[in-house]
């Protein structure tokens, strides 16, 4: 088991310095400037705690929170920032004039070109490369950021207190929250009309914001031992005692996520005064969250209110 653990947190770690080494090549690839090859800098912190993880703790990780998934989010935001910037920037340049080459397909070969040897299977790079889309780039970097956080998080050993059945839970919470974060993105930037650099900075920033749901494990992992789990009804027994798992799980939708997401929306909505059917559904989605979720919390502190008053009496 512990050979076990080994091997997948070092192949975990792997991916995720690899696809960070996409996203710096990349950034040096649309930038033409060397220099950013220093973002590589940012992937030290993550091996690091790879060996104090391995010769501390074996490869298993935390119960509360993920080292791993922080660092490597720490690695590749910087990267994808500069390439939504940039992107954004280009889109309404008046001197884009849009590629007949850019595709949504890779070309490996043309038609007239002979199908021999290594070339059917080494294409030209430049080539490859330039036939897909600056957008399709970074939005393919978003997948691949958001797939391999719920991939790394299923291969990581698991951490002390976190058992198998909160990991399925806290993973099948993962793949809403990437849908909702893909999207989010996605659309939201897609909307926009015009640079303005102020819009597209709070959209990146709430976006980065949300992404700290990842590495965190509160919203599923339960803190009360099982000792204690015959007194909740208790009225010593604090709300926070009783249902903190729940109230985690609505703090991260009002204040990480489906809040800071209707905040945004809204802004594009009444300040800038940008509509679309897409934004508007999603603007709505968003707040009956946000609703739904008040509702939870009031409807937990009204049981356990009402419990403290039948245990009194």
């Amino acid at each position: 088991m512990c050979l076990v653990n080994f091997v997948c947190a070092i192949i975990t770690r792997a991916f995720f310095i690899l696809v960070a080494l996409t996203g710096v090549w990349r950034v040096t690839w649309v930038k033409q400037d060397p220099k950013y090859w220093f973002l590589t800098f940012l992937f030290l912190p993550l091996i690091a705690e790879m060996i104090i993880t391995l010769k501390n703790r074996k490869g298993k990780g935390y119960k509360w929170f993920s080292p791993a998934i922080f660092l490597f989010l720490i690695s590749i935001i910087p990267s994808i920032w500069i390439l939504e910037l940039h992107h954004q920037k280009e889109k309404f340049s008046e001197q884009e004039v849009t590629s007949p080459h850019c595709s949504r397909f890779f070309h490996f070969a043309s038609k007239n070109k002979t199908m021999c040897g290594l070339s059917v299977f080494l294409p030209d790079i430049d080539q490859v490369l330039s036939s897909v889309c600056s957008k399709d780039w970074i939005l393919a970097l978003h997948q691949i950021l958001l797939i391999l956080l719920i991939v790394g998080k299923w291969l990581l050993p698991l951490g002390g207190g976190l058992t198998k059945d909160e990991l399925s839970q806290l993973l099948l919470i993962f793949v809403g929250t990437a849908a909702d974060i893909l999207e989010f993105t996605s659309e939201t930037l897609s909307d926009v009309q015009e640079f303005i650099p102020e819009l597209v900075y709070t959209i990146l920033a709430v976006w980065t914001w949300s992404m700290l749901q990842f590495p965190l494990h509160l919203s599923v992992v339960n803190s009360k031992p099982d000792s204690e789990k015959e007194d909740e009804d208790s009225p010593e027994v604090s709300l926070w005692a009783k249902h903190s798992t729940d109230i985690w799980s609505v703090v991260e939708a009002l204040f990480i996520q489906n809040g800071p997401f209707l905040v945004v929306r809204l802004t594009v909505m009444i300040y800038f005064k940008l509509f679309g059917q897409m934004l508007v559904f999603f603007a709505i989605k968003n707040f009956l969250v946000v609703i739904l979720s008040l509702y939870r919390l009031i409807i937990h502190w009204l049981l356990s209110e009402a419990c403290r008053f039948a245990w009194l009496n």
